[in-house]
């Protein structure tokens, strides 16, 4: 896989060996060592992936995403010294895709990044499922999801909703099953893309940053509801 990453990490000792072990496993890597250097080299350099401390000088990691945010839907994936679920969850709200726990072993990290590679590429999955670029659009309520566009719009509307590509391939994802509970377990593995440790909150997350963008009351969603003890599903 011919990538390049960006990766953002003040510890020296940790941003060299992570940046070895991504190297060596084919990527091209460049490095910052702070938050403002960090979105200043994104800005220039456009890599095709992010990883970002959470805890950096300057500028911290989670408004580091918040600004890549507003200007891209690049794959993030934070990397976090914190064990408290809100701090992951913070950075997950913010915009990040996927998080890896500090410390953590370079081919955990590389298999975490490929998948974000391949959520973002839309490359055909490994079981040969259809990808959205190979279908017609759907439609869910008011929303018209551009498949091959990537885009979602409403009814009399030109402008698209800004999501992020796992929140794009999230929504897709459950219109193309309407009416279907799908477990989070399922979810995790057909959006996250690899055989992930049951972390819900990525689930739980990306649908309520999916509901705020998409539903006309969050707070009583009629779009893509909640199955209480099984997961989600799209509205009939």
């Amino acid at each position: 896989m011919d990538a390049r990453i960006l990766l953002v990490e003040d510890d020296p000792s940790i941003r060299e060996v992570t940046a070895i072990g991504l190297r060596t496993a084919g990527f091209e890597v460049e490095t910052a060592a702070e938050g403002a250097a960090g979105l200043e080299r994104w800005r220039h350099d456009q890599p095709d992936l992010v990883l970002l401390d959470v805890m950096l000088p300057r500028l911290d990691g989670l408004e580091v995403c918040r600004e890549i945010r507003r200007e891209s839907t690049v794959p993030i994936v934070m990397l976090t010294a914190r064990g408290d679920t809100i701090d992951v969850v913070v950075g997950l709200e913010a915009g990040a895709d996927d998080y890896v726990r500090k410390p953590f072993e370079v081919p955990e990290l590389v298999a975490r990044v490929r998948a974000a590679l391949r959520r973002g590429s839309g490359a055909r999955r490994d079981d040969g499922a259809p990808t959205a670029a190979d279908e017609t659009p759907l439609r869910l309520g008011p929303l018209v999801i551009d498949l091959a566009g990537r885009s979602v719009t409403r009814d009399g509307s030109s402008e698209e909703i800004p999501l992020t590509r796992t929140e794009f391939d999230l929504l897709v994802d459950l219109a193309r099953h309407p009416g279907q509970v799908l477990g989070r377990d399922t979810l995790l593995d057909r959006i996250w893309g690899y055989d992930y440790l049951g972390d819900s909150r990525l689930v739980d997350v990306a649908i309520g940053r999916l509901r705020a963008k998409i539903e006309a009351d969050p707070g009583a969603p009629e779009l893509i509801l909640t199955v209480r003890g099984a997961g989600y599903k799209a509205a009939r």
